[in-house]
């Protein structure tokens, strides 16, 4: 019996790999760095083109810190750990750190962003009330990820948002999976090994933040944390260590 038939899950297969560029949005600064760096690496390094867009700055994500001086603080820390992946392009929304509420406004900023950038896959965070059932999901994660889903087809029908063609973004209907980390239900995944240092470093670069959540050695912590996830998901991903998605065809 192998690694596959004792974990009792179904394999997951390859993500995707005829397309040129990708749209990955989430909430925060480190979300993607908490899941999804070692699969950005592996896509930046094989030429495509990944753009980050961000609802807010996490200004409300560090106790010890006011918003004003945390905001600017975790947008550098983001743009440091989108390089060390190969990402140069991060946008912020300015939505409310905390607060994003799931709705039209949402809907239409991400919609906007998908008709600027113009991705064939759009990558988001988990949007579930739970983290596998277990452990609460936050709002802010919850309203980003469904907002996500549903702008991948406002994005494409001109009938919606019809200022955003009067802004000079026209629809765009390229999009063909929606792609969700850290999911319960995932079915897809990259291989990690290749990524795994630059994520290592792409997660350290929130070096503030991770002073703030824990007393571990931060690169302890941020290798720790990711080798950890990584290597769960290699018995259904033929023993390779993996970052999983939830693939929605679009």
């Amino acid at each position: 019996m192998d690694d596959q038939e004792k974990s009792g899950a179904a394999p997951l297969e390859p993500m995707p790999e005829d397309w040129t560029r990708a749209l990955a949005v989430v909430a925060h600064p480190d979300d993607l760095e908490y899941g999804c760096a070692a699969a950005v690496a592996g896509w930046t390094d094989g030429g495509r083109e990944v753009t980050y867009v961000l609802a807010t700055r996490g200004e409300a994500g560090i106790d010890g810190l006011g918003p004003d001086e945390c905001g600017p603080l975790r947008e550098r820390e983001q743009r440091a750990g989108a390089a060390a992946v190969g990402v140069s392009t991060v946008d912020f929304l300015d939505h409310r750190d905390g607060v994003i509420e799931y709705g039209i406004g949402l809907r239409r900023d991400i919609a906007a962003a998908i008709r600027r950038h113009r991705p064939e896959l759009v990558v988001t965070l988990n949007h579930r009330d739970t983290w596998g059932g277990t452990v609460w999901n936050t709002p802010d994660h919850v309203a980003v990820g469904r907002a996500t889903l549903d702008a991948a087809g406002d994005a494409g029908n001109r009938w919606i948002f019809t200022e955003l063609a009067a802004q000079g973004l026209e629809p765009w209907d390229g999009v063909r999976w929606v792609a969700v980390a850290g999911s319960d239900r995932p079915t897809h995944a990259v291989d990690a090994g290749p990524g795994l240092d630059r994520a290592v470093a792409s997660l350290l670069a929130h070096r503030a933040y991770i002073e703030g959540l824990t007393d571990q050695d931060p690169e302890e912590y941020a290798r720790s944390f990711l080798t950890s996830a990584a290597q769960a998901l290699a018995p259904r991903f033929g023993g390779r260590p993996a970052v999983a998605f939830e693939l929605f065809p679009r």
